[in-house]
């Protein structure tokens, strides 16, 4: 496989071409050299042309002298130019003759030097067409970071390229400066003391500095508070650090606790002392009450003692006769209690002077001391409440439906109070009780009175046995209790209750020890029953739900449960 030899130019072509680079540089250089003298000899010549306009008739002869002067000024300028432009023509020989020895010394047919050149050439002419802003223009002024100060006495403000003195412009007046205002298409400027020149604010400098004024972004587009975007994913599963904690967290600090037993030992000692609080001034209401200095003194839950009772007419040296009692009215005072004993008895005297020493004061002081000294005074709030809010509000009669509001049957017998009732387990039986001494049995469905025992006594409780096979009734009047057959059910129910009502009974209790027994069992032959006699009037009486027990009740606080 052959490799394509790399073109190498020509020697003259290569010559050409950089001879014709090294001019044109040359060329640029001195050309802006000379703008660059013609700039400052402006300059020079703005600085020293005299403004006879503003001066006065008297200074011609000045004027005339300034113009010799500024005249061969002007010409030592030109001189100073032809110079500098033989310079330059100079430096561009040079550059030619460096040009030509270049050429000559450095040819090299193998290397792509002219590629290199053209390069450079690119950049320079991009950098001297590309449009920069006024702040990356350099300082005209070239006194670098020196204030200005420095030349406020001197007439010239800093040195240019070649080492001359750069003459300062003449200060321009208010009036001009006032024309030039209104002259001057530029609404805007801002004075440039460090190069001597007005700069224009432009209408976006102008919203910008507004911007800053009122403390928001120099510009609108952005916006300051945006919203967080969250870009790394973060694993909830573990903190953002797992290192184990370090020692110092739960260990206490060897210098801390040095420093602290370092200070609590210079407080003891006294060398270090604190500030006490000064105390306030103490203000007093001058025409207030006592009472008001004193719950200050001891603060709001202190209650001050009742004042004595100021004294009356009645206790006058010559009371009215109205207030003077009768002899009856004294010898009655005599005959009530101590507590209720009026202290005091008014006398009338013809003058004070008769008045003799009162016999109870030294009594009365102590008891007033006792009084305030074991006598404890309390606050008591009261509040006023209204009775009748007090009352449960009962609820209306239609609320309450339904209710009974008929009578359905009555059962008409008693002469006196019912005191007791009790319906039968298998509820076509109702006995009652009353104060008239009688026992009743109804029929609950037709209202008909089936039987009736005579007691003697009021009756206090009526109780019918809860086991249907054995219809009997219990009955407590005075301090007896009667347990008596009803006659209701079959002739086996009947045979077995016979039975039980005629079975001898014991004579006494278990408390065979006493003198008198608590309770004693009697036949009662009157009413086909047993007769139950205690010591004290019998209450109440309760059966056992299978009927074998029941028990009652007496005020002496003796419950007794017996066997049927």
């Amino acid at each position: 496989m052959k490799v394509p030899k790399k073109s190498v130019p020509q020697k003259d072509e290569v010559q050409k071409k950089r001879t014709s680079d090294r001019k044109n540089k040359a060329s640029k250089k001195s050309v802006q050299k000379a703008e660059d003298v013609e700039e400052i000899k402006l300059k020079q010549v703005v600085a020293l042309e005299p403004q006879s306009k503003k001066k006065d008739n008297s200074n011609k002869k000045k004027n005339k002298m300034s113009k010799k002067k500024t005249v061969s000024k002007v010409e030592e300028a030109e001189q100073d130019l032809h110079k500098l432009v033989s310079a330059l023509d100079l430096e561009s020989n040079v550059d030619k003759e460096e040009d030509s020895d270049g050429e000559d010394s450095d040819f090299n047919p193998g290397f792509e030097e002219s590629d290199t050149d053209g390069e450079d050439s690119d950049f320079v002419s991009a950098v001297e067409e590309s449009d920069s802003s006024e702040d990356e223009v350099p300082a005209r002024n070239t006194i670098g970071d020196c204030p200005l100060d420095f030349y406020k006495d001197e007439k010239h403000i800093g040195y240019d390229v070649k080492g001359r003195k750069i003459i300062k412009p003449e200060d321009i007046n208010m009036l001009e400066e006032l024309l030039r205002k209104a002259d001057s298409k530029k609404k805007f400027t801002v004075r440039d003391e460090y190069n001597g020149e007005d700069v224009e604010i432009t209408k976006e400098d102008r919203k910008l500095i507004q911007r800053f004024l009122k403390g928001k972004t120099p510009h609108a587009e952005v916006n300051p508070y945006p919203d967080y975007v969250d870009w790394v994913e973060h694993h909830a599963n573990h903190p953002l650090s797992n290192a184990p904690e370090p020692k110092r967290r739960f260990i206490q600090s060897k210098w801390e606790n040095k420093e602290v037993l370092r200070l609590v030992r210079a407080i003891r000692n006294g060398h270090i002392t604190f500030e006490k609080p000064k105390e306030e001034k103490r203000v007093y209401l001058l025409w207030g009450p006592d009472s008001s200095s004193i719950e200050k003194r001891h603060g709001l839950n202190y209650i001050p003692p009742p004042k004595p009772k100021l004294p009356g007419h009645e206790e006058s040296y010559n009371p009215s006769l109205e207030y003077i009692p009768t002899q009856e009215e004294i010898s009655a005072y005599e005959l009530m209690y101590e507590e209720d004993r009026p202290k005091f008895i008014p006398r009338r005297y013809e003058s004070l002077r008769k008045v003799p020493a009162y016999e109870n004061a030294v009594k009365d002081t102590f008891d007033r001391c006792l009084d305030l000294y074991l006598c404890p005074r309390a606050r008591k709030k009261r509040i006023n409440i209204d009775p009748e809010s007090l009352k449960p509000k009962l609820p209306s009669r239609k609320d309450l439906k339904p209710y009974p509001t008929t009578c359905f049957l009555e059962y008409k017998g008693h002469s006196d109070a019912v005191t007791s009732i009790s319906v039968q387990v298998s509820g076509q039986w109702l006995a009652s009780g009353s104060k008239d001494g009688t026992v009743r049995i109804w029929e609950v469905a037709t209202g008909r009175c089936l039987k009736i025992w005579d007691v003697g006594e009021a009756v206090h409780c009526v109780a019918w046995n809860p086991d249907p096979q054995l219809p009997v009734l219990a009955i407590s009047v005075g301090q007896d209790v009667l347990v008596l057959n009803s006659g209701l059910g079959s002739a086996e129910e009947q045979q077995r209750i016979n039975e039980l009502v005629h079975i001898d009974a014991p004579s006494a209790t278990d408390n065979s020890d006493k003198s008198t027994p608590v309770v004693s069992w009697l036949q009662h032959d009157k009413h086909d029953g047993i007769r139950l006699k205690h010591i004290k009037m019998v209450t109440s009486v309760e059966w056992h739900r299978k009927g074998d027990y029941f028990s009652i009740v007496m005020p002496a606080d003796i419950l007794l449960v017996l066997n049927n």
